[in-house]
């Protein structure tokens, strides 16, 4: 079994860890407040008008063979 009060660690060891896993935390969720505001931008941008003559277009002959 292993001793979780292992003595040749500096006692500052844990207390770097864990501001160390606190950093990466708020580096995670700074990430997914950025990637969320990205994601909310490309979904709230118009469809290329392009694409939905494309996509009419693809419906039209998708009721002509359905007939």
């Amino acid at each position: 079994m292993i001793d979780s009060t292992d003595s040749s660690r500096p006692k500052g060891a844990e207390n770097k860890g864990e501001a160390g896993l606190e950093e990466a935390r708020l580096r995670q969720q700074a990430i997914g407040v950025k990637l969320r505001h990205m994601f909310d931008e490309v979904v709230n941008e118009p469809v290329p008008d392009e694409f939905l003559d494309i996509l009419k277009r693809a419906d039209a002959k998708a009721a002509d063979g359905a007939a």
